[in-house]
């Protein structure tokens, strides 16, 4: 009698940790049981991407954002496109939408990581919840803080370019736009106040971006110091494509090194892209915010961190189809 109640108790258990993996609900110890080494082997794999390149740290923090803006954190971005062929059409997906084409970078490190454990614990982990303890290690590889990572995560079958492009805020956004799609609004679409938004900005603390995405700024913006664009448009001329690859840091203080120095930056008007300007004017709806941060590194991260968390958290559309990739660029057959 004893022994049939401790197994329906067990059995119970189990049910319990199943359905918490089919409805959604992500824990810090998803994996406990059937893939305990695996922030071990995620660290690994990004000490040594970011001992090659230290710039491999920020790229994926950005992989990442660019992962969770659409559609939830389903490790759709990581998906290839598909060409045509006599029986089904090409399939475009998120990495040729406008702001990850030629852009986004890292799939190899999560290639890399992913095979690692998948020799480890076949069949368990989701590319989704790779990327996104990717992205935590290597942003405190590069002096960043860190937090614990919710898992448990699956991974979408779909991908789609068109709605990448709605939800991606691009380099050129105002903070409010007549049409509803300036930054504020996009990111209170993902359940993120002005504050979050003007806090997950700070990963701009570390990265770079392409001469295309900052050109206008330099020529045509007043709110920029003058030293500044004259330096850049030496590497970055009027008029493309000449240049129009060519790399600046978002942080022209410490590029490699996450801290809230980028906020110094946008206080000189030495933001490099118009949408992390526009956080800040003298005056302006969010300098207050700028200011703190500016001043106060450690309410920075500790704040990053609790924006990061919940940024991590969004979940796909409710019914989306899922599953474990075996390898990340594809669904399975």
């Amino acid at each position: 009698m004893a022994a049939s109640f401790t197994s329906r108790c067990a059995m119970l258990a189990l049910l319990a940790l199943f359905l918490s993996g089919a409805d959604g609900q992500l824990s810090p110890t998803f994996y406990a049981s059937t893939c305990p080494n695996l922030a071990t082997i995620v660290r690994s794999a990004m000490n040594t991407a970011v001992a090659n390149e230290r710039r491999m740290g920020a790229s994926l923090l950005r992989l990442h954002f660019h992962d969770c803006f659409v559609e939830g954190c389903d490790g759709s971005v990581l998906l290839d496109n598909v060409p045509a062929t006599p029986t089904t059409p090409a399939f475009f997906g998120e990495k040729n939408a406008f702001g990850n084409i030629n852009s986004v970078r890292g799939f190899e490190v999560i290639d890399t990581i992913k095979s690692n454990v998948e020799q480890a614990c076949p069949g368990v982990v989701s590319c989704a919840d790779i990327l996104t303890l990717a992205a935590r290690d290597g942003t405190v590889l590069l002096g960043g803080p860190t937090w614990e990572v919710n898992l448990g995560r699956r991974d979408s079958m779909t991908a789609s370019m068109d709605l990448a492009n709605r939800d991606l805020p691009p380099p050129f956004a105002n903070l409010v736009n007549p049409d509803g799609s300036g930054l504020i609004a996009r990111f209170a679409n993902k359940g993120l106040n002005a504050t979050m938004m003007t806090v997950l900005s700070g990963a701009h603390s570390i990265g770079f971006a392409q001469c295309k995405n900052y050109r206008d700024r330099l020529y045509n913006e007043p709110n920029i110091d003058f030293q500044f664009a004259q330096q850049l448009q030496a590497n970055c001329p009027a008029t493309g494509p000449a240049g129009d690859t060519f790399l600046a840091p978002f942080d022209v203080q410490t590029a490699n090194a996450f801290d809230n120095k980028y906020y110094d930056n946008l206080v000189s008007r030495r933001g490099l892209i118009h949408s992390d300007q526009v956080l800040y004017s003298p005056g302006g709806t969010l300098a207050s915010v700028v200011n703190q941060y500016r001043s106060n590194n450690a309410l920075f991260l500790s704040d990053f961190v609790v924006a990061m968390k919940k940024m991590g958290d969004l979940s796909p559309t409710a019914g989306s189809a899922s599953q474990i990739r075996t390898n990340c660029r594809f669904v399975n057959p």
